[in-house]
């Protein structure tokens, strides 16, 4: 699967509030589409945070076709910065072909290229089986499943092997 993870640039914004205004691929992230404004908050801090970190930040999904299929990041874990954060979404037309298993591989190769001492975890609805199956396949554990910042939801670790 040929995918390309970039770095989301100003003129992103248009893919960007289309993918989070879709009531289907937001069901398991926020729960609810996200409005104009939500969208533009988001996007801005996105844009703010890959202007400060060269490896971390957040990128658009491209396939073969230059189409955006997606969005994932890679960044700091907010309560421990000793742990690496991975997140993915895909527009749902691209659901079910391939592409949730490429994103997570690149951004594990991302992750242990880049910062090769450090675990990853990824945090998602509980009730996304698809996610699951998928940090599962890729060598994820669970380790956390309750209630961070009001929300209800599931932890997965992969443990860094380099780790002396």
């Amino acid at each position: 699967m040929d995918i390309t993870l970039v770095k989301y640039i100003e003129d992103d914004f248009d893919s960007f509030k289309r993918m989070v205004s879709d009531e289907e691929t937001m069901r398991f992230i926020t729960g609810i589409v996200w409005t104009e404004d939500d969208a533009r908050l988001q996007f801005d801090a996105m844009l703010q945070m890959n202007t400060q970190q060269e490896k971390l930040g957040f990128f658009k999904v491209v396939n073969q076709k230059n189409e955006f299929i997606g969005n994932c990041s890679l960044e700091y874990y907010k309560y421990d910065a000793a742990i690496l954060e991975i997140g993915y979404v895909l527009k749902r037309e691209f659901w079910r072909m391939g592409y949730g298993t490429a994103i997570l591989q690149q951004l594990v190769y991302k992750a242990n290229n880049s910062y090769p001492n450090m675990d990853v975890i990824a945090i998602i609805d509980p009730e996304n089986e698809a996610s699951k199956k998928l940090l599962c396949k890729n060598g994820f554990e669970s380790y956390f499943r309750g209630m961070e910042d009001g929300k209800f939801s599931e932890k997965f670790i992969l443990k860094n092997l380099h780790a002396d």
